[in-house]
């Protein structure tokens, strides 16, 4: 079947490790399917409506290169955060891009990212339905927070829950040195979800007890309750160890983050941009309170793109996701997001299927209350059979003069 000339693909949101392999993913399959040139956009929807389309024939033109596209961190075409409007308020940006769309020749569009990126895939193509196009629009998923709706999970989650498992190892470790009680609180992204946070518990095993409170935002944060089981813990216990989401609010609904600075701007989407200082609260709260020596961690943007760190689970799903979101197009789909469907745990194995992006765009799924403590203070062994096979094995770096290799477009 005919499906236009040309394909055009862009990344959008916050960058995670496997990102990237989702655009080799969908590169590879376009140019196996017949599409005579692969365009992709820089800087996302925002770059495209300034005109910024790049070639990817003359970037990817062998093996090597889309190895170490696979193994690049970070959003390879540059990313936006980007709102488009309401078409019935304002058509001028759409009436832009199908402009360009006609210029290159665009037979189908795949747009990289989370939930706000479904948002933009939902839009346009419902305009184009509106006004007859025959372009597809798919979405092809990616977050670290996990949090989109209708699949199982979500391309980029795994790789940053084995960074976070891994480090938090390490710093149970590093705080084990000296023999003096004290307190470590990690704060852990994710936004509104603790998809993120609850993957601390991960770093538990033989060798290591894991973090002793894990807190996420499904809960509302009790002050009390909190320091009357930190309290317990420090008489069982020289380190006490915490993990907690950067979104826990209080029990007025108000960020703890607030409550130590109120800087944080809202994005296009009316999110909070920067949700940072939930561990200095917890840490400053813990010493006045209870008079013991603290210690906060964040591990910021460190989690979203530590491809040294990748699941190669992650990484193969991701390239999974971008070349079966190029076979729904051809065949003809549009306005849907490639999800991941589990068929089983162990051994783990999943498909991929296509659901409607319009139950997706701009929609957050939460942790299930059964895979959360009673106390709300930790996760369940549900969240452990769950997260545990996206972290299994390791895709290594190609390295060169004793560090990694990346792929830059500029």
């Amino acid at each position: 079947m005919s499906w236009g000339t040309n394909v055009l693909v862009g990344q959008s949101g916050g960058p995670t490790a496997v990102i990237n392999s989702s655009l080799a993913g969908v590169y590879e399959a376009a140019k196996a399917l017949g599409a005579a040139h692969v365009y992709g956009m820089e800087y996302g929807i925002q770059g495209l409506l300034q005109g910024k389309i790049v070639d990817l024939d003359d970037r990817l033109d062998d093996k090597m290169e889309i190895e170490l596209l696979k193994r690049t961190p970070s959003s390879y075409l540059g990313s936006c955060r980007f709102k488009l409007p309401n078409p019935a308020t304002d058509e001028r940006p759409f009436v832009q891009l199908f402009e360009l769309f006609a210029k290159y020749c665009i037979g189908a569009v795949f747009y990289i990212g989370g939930n706000d990126s479904m948002d933009t895939i939902a839009k346009l193509s419902a305009y184009g339905a509106a006004k007859g196009s025959e372009i597809r629009f798919i979405g092809v998923p990616k977050t670290i927070d996990n949090d989109l709706m209708y699949t199982d999970h979500t391309p980029g989650y795994g790789s940053a829950a084995k960074y976070i498992a891994t480090i938090l190892k390490e710093v149970i470790c590093d705080s084990s040195v000296y023999n003096i009680r004290s307190v470590t609180v990690a704060e852990i992204m994710g936004r509104h979800t603790g998809w993120l946070a609850g993957a601390a518990s991960l770093a538990a095993g033989a060798d290591c007890n894991g973090p002793d409170i894990i807190l996420l935002p499904e809960r509302p944060f009790d002050e009390n309750v909190f320091l009357e089981k930190v309290a317990q813990l420090e008489k069982d216990r020289h380190n006490v160890i915490i993990a907690a989401s950067e979104g826990v609010k209080n029990k007025d609904g108000v960020f703890l983050c607030d409550l130590v600075s109120t800087a944080g701007q809202l994005d296009a989407f009316g999110h909070k941009a920067i949700l940072s200082g939930t561990s200095r609260y917890l840490a400053d709260l813990i010493h006045v309170r209870l008079g013991c020596k603290t210690r906060a961690i964040e591990f910021s943007t460190l989690q979203r793109c530590a491809s040294h760190l990748a699941s190669r689970t992650d990484i193969t799903e991701a390239y999974q996701v971008g070349g079966a979101s190029v076979e729904a197009a051809y065949r003809g789909e549009t306005g849907k997001m490639c999800a991941i469907r589990r068929i089983s745990d162990m051994p783990y194995r999943t498909e991929t299927e296509m659901v409607d992006v319009q139950k997706v765009a701009n929609l957050e799924k939460r942790v299930p209350d059964d895979w959360i403590s009673p106390d709300g203070m930790h996760v369940t062994e549900s969240f452990h059979h769950y997260a545990r096979p996206l972290i299994q094995a390791e895709l290594t770096p190609i390295y060169i003069d004793g560090v990694p290799r990346h792929l830059h477009l500029h």
